[in-house]
């Protein structure tokens, strides 16, 4: 029955794999990884998707981010999709989101769509965005305040 070579697979040659789709971006199964003994002081702009399971002292800005329960970034989040398991202390801007139970952020939330986990903790704003409206590949600009709207601390002369 299994053995009989005059089925349908008589003579026929294995069909190739499909090769896997090429991102928007042109890279074609790239990602990078940060380990856990990972430390990275400093913003980190990827093209690829990133992988990380150290600490992030700085921005990180990827088309896909994934993010390990022990891994901690202070800085801001920008990406298309993330996955988001361990701290964040920055805000998060992403298209497609989900913070699993493990996650702990803090700072405010700029998403399109969102899943979050029972247990997963947040200390900030969650802000709907429209489809279409989510700026990801633009760095929201820094804004000098004028010399006298500086505040400064300690006594002031009337």
């Amino acid at each position: 029955m299994f053995n009989n070579k005059t089925g349908r697979d008589a003579g026929s040659t294995p069909t190739p794999p499909v090769p896997p789709s090429v991102a928007a971006n042109g890279k074609r199964g790239m990602f990078s990884v940060l380990g856990a003994d990972v430390t990275v002081t400093g913003n980190i702009r990827a093209s690829a998707d990133l992988h990380i399971d150290g600490q992030v002292a700085g921005d990180v800005d990827a088309s896909n981010v994934v993010q390990g329960a022990e891994s901690h970034i202070t800085g801001n989040v920008r990406a298309e999709t993330a996955r988001l398991t361990g701290t964040i202390d920055g805000k998060v801007v992403v298209r497609h989101l989900v913070i699993e139970r493990t996650a702990r952020i803090t700072g405010d939330i700029d998403y399109e769509t969102i899943t979050i986990e029972n247990g997963a903790a947040l200390d900030g704003h969650l802000r709907h965005k429209s489809p279409g409206t989510l700026k990801i590949g633009e760095p929201e600009p820094l804004v000098a305040k004028a010399p006298d709207q500086l505040l400064l601390q300690g006594d002031v002369a009337a």
